[in-house]
This record gives structure tokens, C-alpha cells and sequence, in this order.
């Protein structure tokens, strides 16, 4: 494993002087008096507490780097030179028919009332940061013209500046969250949904009843946490004013803005932003489930539920509350997350990471099932950004996994986009970019088939960011299809976990996928002894 440096990291704008560092706190093994700069202690020493976040903030979306034990690297892909299952009609394999384009990557989830989606991947949830904010059009848009579900976050109403709240502090206007449910709806093509994220301080405002009652969304999910963070959710502000009013609307703030002593910090130029934090939630299984017939007697047609990198526990705890309220999908998300604000050494150090956790939920759900309970449909996340990672989710949690949540992998083509037409406006285009062409009819090799799905004149319309995210995610469906091919999945319902294989004991203990020296080895024995 790497050596891990807390003391700095391009997260946090942090550096170590020294190439030598003391692994176990990551601090130059020789620090010399009168040094300028720039690891964590060093800048923590002057600015404090804005050392917790990396940063600048609204500008970067942040992911630990912390090196586990094992990880999704150690299990590979079986491939076969037989077989095909998952043919249309139950049709037997041929070269003709078991071509890699033929292989069909929709999947769906729900418990009865099903979503279809075009590929089995999704984004995490674009809530009230400032770089969800800014960049939703692109990742919105992207989203419906590529077929796929976007979660929109938990806090958007909350935060918004025009939000109008009535006497009883509840939501009557709020034109953020009616812009970005407006921004899906328009693009939407039949494949997949837009859903709405409630935390404490969503429920407390009535966010549920007023997107239903304004929008009629059909799906509303529930949060327990995130693989990032085991804390509620945070922003920053940046003037004193903006921190008063999020604090009267319920939110904690710190520090505190109504504190004097703090003002005077503030004026004094000192103390430059301030912190909104969302409330600890807690949960018991009768609160789940007051809570969900609630949501269910409201209209809601389907409830899904987002979880984080909790222990074992709590994992049994959402397995079995799902199972018992027929929730539509259960989100497991794995450490050690991405995201755009989270405490860094919380993202570094906290939570159980992604193969331990979603091998556990395949162990539970096993034992749901074997006890004749349905399991819920279930998506995992935590860390995943290429084709073979939405493989082997699919492939380890399988047949209970029918999604993979990515955050920052269906973020980046949405900001790269967004930059790319910027950069065409001041003819300012990178190498990296010109060698394509200089319009985005050049640039962008899914451009033409954008334009033909919403024709010539709305393509004016559309963001380049959502077609930066439409060709990023066809290259996930035909990289995935190739590898399904090649493992003789010709849908998702046919993955199996026996199209993996682990590539070290350990990672054989952990998934109970079987080592590579052990997989298939009955039938190898009887060839060649038959």
C-alpha cells in the first residue's frame, strides 16, 4: 500500500517540504524553525479551521485518495470462449447473433412501479453546492438525453436566496428546485427519472409536499449519509448576512454569525466564510417506517433510500427496514466518496470502503432471501468511473444490484463541456482540445447524434456540457457492452458472480468471489480427465 501523508495534500492546497515524511503523521521527519510553508500544521496554524475542507470551494469536486487493503482492482473478468446468455428470446449464441453491439445494457429498478433506464448507471446526488448549482444544466440535461436517472440533492430548497417560506416556515416558493426539475423534464426521453433527496432540514421545510404538489415527482429518497461523510451536509457562504439568514431558516452555521466577537472577526477581514451544516439524522425502524407511509400517503409512487459507509449494523438495519417497507432502491455507498465539500480527513479516514461494504450487502441480502424476503432493488457507488467497475458491481452484488451511483465520474464531462464552449467563445482553446477541431461539430464525436435526437434547431439549446456527458456515457455503454460480450452477458440480468474472479486470497476471504487458481477448476479437471 502508499504511504498515507495527512499533513498534506493538493485537496487541502497543501504540500510537505521535505521528499522525508513520518508516514504515521505526516509531518517532515526534520521540521526546521523559520520553514515557509505550506504543509496542513503550517497553514492550520494561521487559518484554522478551513484547513477540515478541501478547497477553493465551489470550484472542485474532492475524492480521498487513501490507499485500502483491497479494492475493485483486485477482482478481473472472466471471459469464455463459449456460451451466450441473455439473447432475446432465449435464442442459443452464434457468431451471427452474439455480436458485441447486439448486447443490451438497460436495466430498471422499483419495487412495483419499474424506471427503465438506458444504462445501468446514475448519477449521486447534485444537491446545494455551489458546483451542482452552477453546473446543472449540463449535468441535468446530460443525464435525460443519455437515458439515465439524476438525483437532485438534499439542501437545494433550503439554501436558495428567492426561496419564500409561509408563516410556518414551510416551502411555497422555490425557484431553484423548479429550474432544475424544469431543466430534466425538458429533455426527458422516457429513460430514467428525476429524484428529489430529503434530509432533516428538507422534511422540517415541507420540501416533499411542495415538489409533489407543484411537479407531481413520483420518486423521493430518503438519506442516511453518503460514502464521504457521516455528518450531515455542508456549503460555505461568504458574507455574514447570507450566514444569518441560513441560520434563521433552521441550518447551523458556525461559526456563529450572530455572535459578536465573531462580527468582529468577520470585519476585521479575519474570518472570511462561514459553514452551513445539515443535522445528524436518527434512525430507528419505527420512525423509518412512520416516515415512508407518510411520503407513500402524500402520492409518492416509488421511495428510495440512500446510505453511506456505515458499519455493518447499520447496512443490516437499511437491508432489512427496505425489505420490509418495499423501498424501490437502496443506494450503498462505500468510502471513501467524492464529493463537493466533505471534512478531507473525514473522506481519508472514515467509513467501511466500497468492496467490504457492497461484499457484505450481497452476504445480507443472501440471508433475506433465504429467509423468503424480498430484497430490494440495489445500487452501489463509492469510487466508480469506467466500464469495468459498473461490471463488476453489477457482477459482485448480483441478481440484487441493478445500478451504479457515480458522482464525480458523471460530474467531470459535464464541467469539461461547460469549459469547452467557454473556451470556443474566447478562441481560447487548449492543445488538448484544438488537435480535435476548433466547433463543437469538430470537437464532440457524439455532437451529430445529440442533434438528430432533439433536432437542428434545439440543438442550440443544449449545453455542450450535456453532450460532453451524453459521449461519456456512450462510451460506458459500448465499452461495457464489449465486456459483457466477452463474458457472454448479453444483458445485465445475466451477469453473474461467476464472471469474476479474485486476484488475491485476501480479496477472496473478503468477496467469497474464489481465487483465479480456484475458479473453474472442477470443470478443468474433468476435461482433462474425461
Amino acid at each position: 500500500m502508499n504511504l498515507q501523508r495527512p499533513n498534506g495534500n493538493d485537496a487541502t492546497g497543501t504540500f510537505n517540504r521535505s521528499k522525508n515524511v513520518t508516514p504515521c503523521s505526516g509531518i517532515c521527519s526534520r521540521c526546521v524553525d523559520g520553514c515557509r510553508g505550506n504543509c496542513e500544521i503550517f497553514k492550520a496554524t494561521f487559518r484554522g479551521r478551513e484547513l477540515i475542507y478541501p478547497g477553493p470551494f465551489g470550484d472542485v469536486t474532492a475524492g480521498g485518495d487513501k490507499d485500502y487493503p483491497i479494492d475493485y482492482s483486485h477482482l478481473n473478468i472472466q471471459g469464455y470462449a463459449l456460451g451466450a446468455k441473455g439473447l432475446p428470446n432465449g435464442a442459443v449464441g452464434t457468431p451471427d447473433n452474439a455480436r458485441f453491439p447486439n448486447v443490451n445494457t438497460e436495466t430498471s429498478y422499483g419495487w412495483d412501479k419499474k424506471v427503465k433506464m438506458s444504462l445501468p448507471i446514475f448519477t449521486g446526488a447534485l444537491g446545494s453546492t455551489e458546483i451542482a448549482r452552477k453546473n446543472w444544466d449540463h449535468f441535468a440535461i446530460g443525464a435525460a438525453i443519455s437515458g439515465v436517472t439524476i438525483v437532485c440533492g438534499e439542501n437545494v430548497c433550503g439554501i436558495d436566496p428567492r426561496l419564500v417560506l409561509d408563516k410556518n416556515n414551510k416551502v411555497i416558493e422555490a425557484p431553484d428546485m423548479d429550474r432544475r426539475i424544469e431543466a430534466y423534464r425538458k429533455y426527458h426521453n422516457g429513460m430514467g427519472e428525476i429524484l428529489i433527496q430529503m434530509n432533516v432540514e428538507d422534511t422540517r421545510l415541507g420540501v416533499a409536499e411542495y415538489i409533489i404538489n407543484k411537479h407531481k415527482i413520483e420518486t423521493i429518497e430518503l438519506k442516511w449519509g453518503q460514502g464521504a461523510k457521516c455528518i450531515g451536509g455542508e456549503i460555505k457562504v461568504n458574507t455574514i448576512e447570507r450566514a444569518m439568514e441560513l441560520q434563521k431558516r433552521g441550518y447551523i452555521v458556525t461559526p456563529d454569525p450572530m455572535d459578536p466577537v465573531i462580527q468582529a472577526a468577520f470585519n476585521d477581514g479575519a474570518i472570511k466564510e462561514f459553514e452551513r451544516h445539515s443535522r445528524l439524522g436518527f434512525v430507528t425502524e419505527e420512525g423509518f417506517m412512520e416516515e415512508v407511509a407518510r411520503l407513500r400517503a402524500l402520492g409518492y409512487k416509488r421511495i428510495t433510500l440512500k446510505t453511506g459507509a456505515y458499519g455493518l449494523r447499520e447496512l443490516a438495519m437499511a437491508m432489512k427496514f427496505c425489505s420490509k417497507a418495499k423501498i424501490d432502491l437502496l443506494t450503498i455507498d462505500g468510502a471513501p466518496g467524492g464529493t463537493g465539500m466533505s471534512p478531507w480527513r473525514m473522506m481519508e479516514e472514515w467509513g467501511m470502503p466500497s468492496l467490504y461494504l457492497h461484499s457484505a450487502a450481497y452476504e445480507f441480502a443472501q440471508i433475506l432471501a433465504a429467509n423468503g424476503e424480498r430484497v430490494p432493488d440495489l445500487a452501489f457507488a463509492g469510487g466508480f468511473s469506467s466500464e469495468d467497475g459498473v461490471f463488476k458491481a453489477l457482477a459482485l452484488g448480483g441478481p440484487y444490484t441493478k445500478a451504479v451511483c457515480m458522482g464525480r465520474a458523471l460530474m467531470i464531462p459535464g464541467m469539461v463541456g461547460k469549459n469547452i464552449e467557454q473556451w470556443i467563445k474566447e478562441n481560447n482553446l487548449p492543445k488538448t482540445v484544438s488537435e480535435f477541431g476548433s466547433t463543437p461539430e469538430e470537437i464532440f464525436v457524439s455532437y451529430q447524434q445529440v442533434k438528430d435526437m432533439v433536432g437542428s434547431k434545439e440543438i442550440k439549446n443544449i449545453p455542450l456540457g450535456a453532450i460532453g456527458i451524453f459521449s461519456y456515457s456512450d462510451k460506458i455503454r459500448v465499452g461495457l457492452q464489449q465486456l459483457m460480450a466477452g463474458a457472454r452477458c448479453f444483458d445485465v440480468d445475466s451477469i453473474t458472480r461467476n464472471e469474476l474472479m479474485s486476484l488475491t486470497e485476501e480479496c477472496a476471504k473478503v468477496t467469497k468471489i474464489p481465487y483465479l487458481m480456484d475458479c473453474y477448476r472442477d470443470e478443468a479437471m474433468a476435461i482433462l480427465k474425461g
